[in-house]
């Protein structure tokens, strides 16, 4: 089943770990994967382009089947093998409707990451405001806090309850990212124990971005 499968996928991006993450809980490893470089712009390469035309990662096939929207390949995982590996979408109603609810917050939580982290990356030199900068640290800060508290009104050590589910394949990578920018583990306890538990956890250990372990991450977080 895993040979039907191709992946290609860049190392630290959210996005490609949360299939890798659902690949391995599925029991699907030994599926065809490439690792790319962002950096040296292999994600616009004719090989990539082939599978998906916005030149992005990842680019995903199973058998002659396309999905290149990262939730969207979780969820068809989830779907195609659902009776093998662990059971991504709980039984219990209120689980099951905890889980989408965090699942589909995930793009806001990446957007406003997004735009703290690379804001000199996307924007112009000579259109860049300090008052922007202020504006989108404040609005980062204000989610963190929001997720900070779903993690306290939630019990059972997971997103959606006590049970492991596609809530946390797609949203750890995101908490993840703030952590490798400096995101202050005293300031969010309850974040911060809900990383440190998720770090070991065999699918997550098996998929640990590699540049990640080779190179130190980043403090513009910090103040967040």
């Amino acid at each position: 089943m895993a040979k039907d499968i191709t992946l290609l996928w860049g190392s630290g991006s959210p996005p490609c770990w949360r299939i890798m993450i659902a690949l391995e809980e599925k029991n699907l490893q030994g599926y065809n994967q490439k690792l790319l470089s962002f950096e040296k712009g292999e994600h616009k390469s004719k090989e990539v382009m082939d599978i998906n035309p916005r030149g992005q990662l990842p680019s995903f096939k199973c058998g002659d089947k396309i999905i290149n929207e990262s939730c969207g390949v979780c969820f068809f995982l989830e779907s195609k093998y659902k009776s093998q590996g662990t059971k991504l979408i709980p039984d219990c109603d209120a689980e099951q409707a905890l889980m989408f609810q965090r699942v589909f917050e995930v793009n806001t939580f990446g957007d406003k990451m997004g735009n703290v982290i690379y804001y000199n990356w996307k924007v112009p030199e000579g259109e860049r405001h300090d008052s922007a900068i202020k504006r989108n640290k404040e609005a980062l800060t204000a989610e963190v806090k929001l997720w900070e508290g779903y993690l306290q009104k939630t019990s059972g050590g997971f997103l959606a309850g006590k049970n492991f589910s596609l809530a946390d394949v797609i949203v750890f990578p995101a908490i993840a990212y703030l952590y490798r920018f400096g995101l202050s583990e005293e300031r969010y306890p309850k974040l911060t124990e809900y990383y440190k538990n998720l770090m070991n956890r065999p699918s997550i250990k098996a998929t640990w971005p590699p540049t990640w372990k080779e190179t130190p991450g980043q403090d513009i977080l910090k103040d967040i």
